[in-house]
């Protein structure tokens, strides 16, 4: 059994044989084709050709330039545009840990399926950041160098409707998302599951 390299296989060749021979003054052939192997290994097989170009089109999302405080108005963006541009995109922002109970609405919850942590949103007491009106920030607070938190005052879109919220951001260390602030909580100032839990 025989392998040959994968330079003489017929698709490059055409790369090859229009290749100029190096006379000091231009590049060696081997660096153009190198560089365009290298080029199309930009994107790991598994995504689209187009996963960059998307990713920079998204309209929301936790960025690494992120504030503390830039990341919070993000998020409060991406809730009050919810729908745009799908059903609950808003709420993907959001973003927890699918295989750890959460404390991201105060009590240990068992989040470990999207649906789950959408239908919280939904529920009669946090529907209120869905769509929003109105918000204005009452207090900010650097508790330490990597947990912020902040109440915002948020008037909804249906009569009357208002609540008080607390986020509390922390800048994660090491792994993925090493350097972001992302929200760890976000509390309802009342008794939020007053009236039960749609979970």
């Amino acid at each position: 059994m025989s392998f040959s390299c994968c330079l003489s296989t017929p698709q490059f060749l055409p790369l090859l044989s229009k290749s100029k021979p190096f006379n000091g003054d231009s590049k060696p052939a081997s660096v153009s084709v190198s560089s365009r192997l290298r080029a199309s290994a930009d994107v790991p097989d598994y995504l689209s050709t187009d996963w960059l170009e998307s990713r920079r089109k998204r309209p929301f999302g936790p960025r690494l330039n992120f504030s503390a405080e830039e990341a919070v108005q993000h998020q409060l963006d991406a809730l009050k545009y919810n729908d745009q541009p799908r059903p609950d995109y808003g709420i993907e922002f959001a973003g927890f840990d699918p295989f750890e109970r959460s404390t991201y609405f105060g009590p240990f919850f068992d989040l470990g399926q999207f649906e789950r942590f959408r239908r919280i949103f939904h529920h009669s007491t946090y529907r209120v950041l869905l769509g929003h009106k109105e918000r204005k920030i009452l207090s900010s607070l650097l508790v330490k160098e990597n947990r912020f938190k902040q109440r915002v005052w948020i008037r909804g879109n249906r009569p009357e409707e208002e609540e008080i919220f607390q986020f509390t951001m922390v800048q994660k260390v090491g792994g993925s998302w090493d350097g972001y602030w992302l929200t760890e909580s976000l509390l309802n100032d009342g008794d939020a599951f007053a009236g039960g839990l749609a979970y």
